[in-house]
C-alpha cells in the first residue's frame, strides 16, 4: 500500500507564497507603526527625557511588540492576497478540475497558520510583556539621569528653576569635563565652584560630582562673610530622585495577571489570548472570502478584507469593555467575536460552494 505524504506540491507551493506575503505585509505595517513611536521617543530625546543610547534599544523593542499585534492582520492580508491571486490565475480552477476541494485550502494554510499561532502565543504571552517591562524601565532609569545627563560643552545648563546652573567649557571621550564653572543657590546663600576638571563617579554611597583642583566659594549675596576655599578633590552627591517603576497593565507578566482575581488582569491574558486564536479564525474566514471574479484583480476583495478585519477587532474591543464593566461573564470573554466571525465562515462556504455541498460534506452522504 502505497505511503501517503504528509505534505504535497501544491501545500509547499501555497505555505511559500503565503509565509512571504505574510513577512511583507508584516514588515509594511510594522514600519508605518512603529515610524510613529519613533518619532515620539525623538521628541523625548531631544527633551533630555531619553538618552541617546536608549534610542535603538527602545525601537527594537517597540517593533517587537508591534509585531506581536500585527501578525493576525498580517496573517489574514496574506491568505486573502496569495488565494486571490490563485483565484485570478485560474490555478484555483485546476486545482478544482483535478480533485481538490476547499479541504485542501484549509490543509495549505493551517499547516503554516496552526505553528505561526503557537509561535505568537509565546511571543503574546511572554516576549511582549517583558518588552513592555523593558521599555518602562529604561524611560524610568533615563528619567531619573535626565538632568545630569543633558550637559553638554560650551552651554549653560539650567536645572531645578535656576538653582543649579552648569558651565563646562569642554568634555572629552572620557566623560570627562574641562573648565566647569558650578552656580548653586540654597536658603539665599549663593555658591560658585570653579574647578579645572569634574566627572561624574558612581560610589558606593550613590552618585557624586567629582570636581578636581579648584576653588569653592560660599556666601550670602550684600554680605562679607564669604566662605574661600581650594581642594584638591571636591565631590557633591547628587540626589536622584526615588521612585519605583509604575509598570502598565501590557507591561506585568502573563503569570502574575493569572494569579490574581482582578477582571481587568483576567481581560488582559484573555487579549493577549486572542492574537493567536485570531490567527486561526482569520485565517479560516480569509479563505472563503478570497474568492474573486478572474476579471476582479489580486486585491479584488481586499477592501472587503480591511472591512472584516477592522469589523473583528472592534469586537473583540466591545467584547473587552463588556467583560470590564461586567456586562458580560469574565468565562465568555472574546467568544462572540470567535462565533460570529465562525458563522460568517459558514455563511462564505454556503455562498462559494451551495447548501447541498455543505449538506453532503456535513452528513457524508451525497443529497439526491
Amino acid at each position: 500500500m502505497p505511503r501517503r505524504r504528509l505534505m504535497l506540491v501544491l501545500d509547499k507551493l501555497i505555505i511559500t507564497d503565503l509565509f512571504k506575503t505574510m513577512l511583507a505585509a508584516l514588515a509594511v505595517i510594522v514600519v508605518i507603526i512603529v515610524s510613529r513611536k519613533f518619532i515620539k521617543i525623538l521628541a523625548k530625546a531631544i527633551e533630555g527625557e531619553v538618552s541617546t543610547h536608549a534610542i535603538l534599544a527602545i525601537l527594537g523593542l517597540k517593533t517587537i511588540v508591534a509585531m506581536v499585534s500585527l501578525l493576525p492582520a498580517a496573517a489574514f492580508i496574506a491568505v486573502i492576497m496569495v488565494l486571490g491571486r490563485m483565484y485570478r490565475d485560474q490555478e484555483m480552477s485546476a486545482i478544482a478540475s483535478a480533485g481538490g476541494g476547499v479541504a485542501l485550502l484549509y490543509r495549505a494554510v493551517f499547516m503554516l497558520m496552526f505553528p505561526l499561532s503557537l509561535f505568537a502565543m509565546e511571543l503574546s504571552l511572554v516576549t511582549a510583556p517583558w518588552a513592555n517591562a523593558t521599555i518602562q524601565e529604561m524611560l524610568h532609569k533615563d528619567a531619573q539621569s535626565a538632568g545630569t545627563r543633558s550637559i553638554a560643552a560650551g552651554r549653560f545648563s539650567e536645572y531645578k528653576q535656576g538653582e543649579l546652573v552648569i558651565y563646562v567649557e569642554d568634555i572629552d571621550a572620557h566623560k570627562v569635563m574641562h573648565k566647569v564653572f558650578v552656580q548653586t543657590r540654597q536658603k539665599g546663600k549663593l555658591g560658585i565652584i570653579n574647578a579645572e576638571t569634574a566627572s561624574f563617579q558612581d560610589l558606593p554611597a550613590g552618585r557624586f560630582f567629582v570636581f578636581e583642583n579648584g576653588e569653592r566659594v560660599q556666601g550670602e549675596p550684600g554680605q562679607l562673610d564669604f566662605i574661600i576655599e581650594k581642594f584638591a578633590e571636591y565631590a557633591v552627591r547628587i540626589q536622584l530622585p526615588e521612585t519605583a517603576v509604575n509598570l502598565v497593565l501590557e507591561s506585568i507578566t502573563s503569570q502574575r495577571l493569572m494569579e490574581t482575581r482582578s477582571i481587568v488582569d483576567i481581560a488582559e491574558v484573555q487579549r493577549r489570548l486572542s492574537i493567536p486564536l485570531s490567527i486561526l479564525v482569520l485565517s479560516a474566514l480569509a479563505i472563503p472570502l478570497a474568492q474573486i471574479s478572474p476579471r476582479g484583480g489580486v486585491y479584488g476583495n481586499l477592501f472587503t478584507a480591511f472591512l472584516v478585519y477592522f469589523s473583528y477587532m472592534n469586537l473583540e474591543k466591545i467584547s473587552r469593555s463588556w467583560v470590564v464593566s461586567g456586562n458580560l461573564p469574565v468565562w465568555s470573554g472574546y467568544i462572540s467575536a470567535y462565533f460570529i466571525t465562525l458563522l460568517l465562515v459558514v455563511i462564505l462556504l454556503v455562498r462559494l460552494y451551495g447548501r447541498e455541498w455543505v449538506l453532503m460534506k456535513l452528513t457524508g452522504r451525497p443529497i439526491s
